[in-house]
């Protein structure tokens, strides 16, 4: 929608009384997103709650205090009657294990070290659910991620979070411009997370203190493993932990118990040297360990990319970016080349350690810039 004047418009960026503006908000039943659907319902705003039940919360999978768990769904209508605004929990069970569960297996499976939120976001939040919010006729939808959607001359562009230890930008890099268009991240700009407990505190929300999840929804206590053998009963093949001079150096239970980088737990002790997981052979079922300067990485493809710039990808034989290779990690200075409109070359400036097949490669504008370039996924590094 044009920009005629500010006062035209309001907080969610429409030309419209907020009574008048239906937004859904997705409520994971966590601080965040209550916070944003109290917020909204506040301003006046004709708010829709909408919680997506993601798998049977009484499976072995899940765990208690998981996002989208009974507990949570609770919690989000509990909000919901406080506010006074309607709230819906639709099944998307089928559509997760589709979309996200039975990737992550077969990704771990193949060695990759895979990141199922981006997927969430990418193939069930951002579209199934996004085309659920349409349905309801709902003018933007919400969510409260900690990224910012900001106007630019080419349209909206997507923005890291004011506060860099809350910035969520690494899992969304695959919203697309049209998706863009549509959604709206009202926490973004806020300096911490003290300032959202603040504001539920405000609005006497039941989930004011509520603690922050802290793993994958459907992995209990980060056990990667045991979820794969769940999922693919027998996935643990035994085999071998080999050294990459081809010293067998031990036994392992299976490759699903290893990821790159990984040092402790390999069962090898009483060597004169610090072995670290270079590589994962899934068809020789091999665990292959090195010493730790194998693990730097200099070149990395990536696939599937989604480009968020004003021009396109391969408008320029090669662009300076940032790019961030794991969530926890801050972004390094590297060359995007382009080989074609969705597959790129990264060139590192300074070798990084532990880039493993699966994990994303987030780019960013350079220097003071917050904007998301967008990003792909890592699918061997040298």
């Amino acid at each position: 929608m044009p920009r005629d004047s500010a006062d035209q418009l309001n907080s969610l960026g429409f030309a419209k009384p907020p009574a008048e503006t239906r937004v859904v908000v997705a409520m994971s039943g966590g601080v965040d997103s209550s916070v944003v659907a109290a917020q909204l319902a506040e301003e006046g705003y004709d708010v829709v709650g909408v919680t997506l039940q993601l798998y049977d919360h009484g499976a072995a999978l899940a765990k208690k205090g998981a996002c989208c768990a009974g507990r949570d769904i609770h919690d989000a209508r509990r909000v919901a009657e406080a506010m006074g605004f309607p709230h819906y929990v639709l099944d998307y069970e089928n559509v997760f294990r589709d979309a996200v569960i039975d990737e992550f297996a077969d990704s771990y499976l193949a060695g990759a070290t895979p990141v199922p939120c981006i997927r969430c976001n990418e193939r069930v939040k951002f579209r199934d659910l996004l085309e659920t919010a349409k349905d309801l006729e709902a003018d933007c939808m919400a969510t409260g991620h900690y990224i910012q959607r900001r106007m630019g001359p080419a349209g909206p562009e997507l923005h890291r979070a004011a506060d860099p230890a809350r910035d969520q930008s690494y899992f969304l890099f695959s919203t697309t411009p049209e998706q863009l268009e549509y959604l709206r991240f009202p926490l973004g700009h806020l300096p911490d997370k003290a300032a959202t407990r603040g504001l539920a505190a405000k609005y006497g929300l039941p989930v004011a203190d509520k603690p922050d999840s802290q793993d994958i929804c459907f992995v209990p206590q980060g056990n990667y493993a045991s979820v794969i053998e769940k999922l693919r009963p027998g996935a643990a093949e035994p085999g071998e932990i080999v050294h990459a001079d081809g010293r067998v150096l031990g036994a392992h239970e299976g490759v699903i118990h290893y990821t790159i980088g990984q040092r402790r737990g390999l069962g090898i002790g009483g060597l004169a040297e610090p072995l670290y997981v270079v590589r994962l052979d899934v068809e020789a079922r091999q665990v292959i360990v090195g010493p730790k300067e194998m693990l730097a990485t200099r070149t990395v493809p990536v696939r599937e990319v989604n480009w968020l710039g004003d021009a396109p990808l391969t408008s320029k034989p090669e662009w300076h970016v940032a790019v961030k290779l794991r969530s926890t990690r801050p972004p390094r200075e590297a060359i995007l080349r382009p080989v074609s409109e969705t597959e790129a070359e990264v060139e590192l400036l300074t070798p990084e350690e532990g880039v493993s097949p699966g994990q994303a490669c987030v780019v960013y504008e350079t220097g003071s810039s917050s904007r998301v370039l967008g990003g792909g996924w890592i699918w061997h590094g040298r």
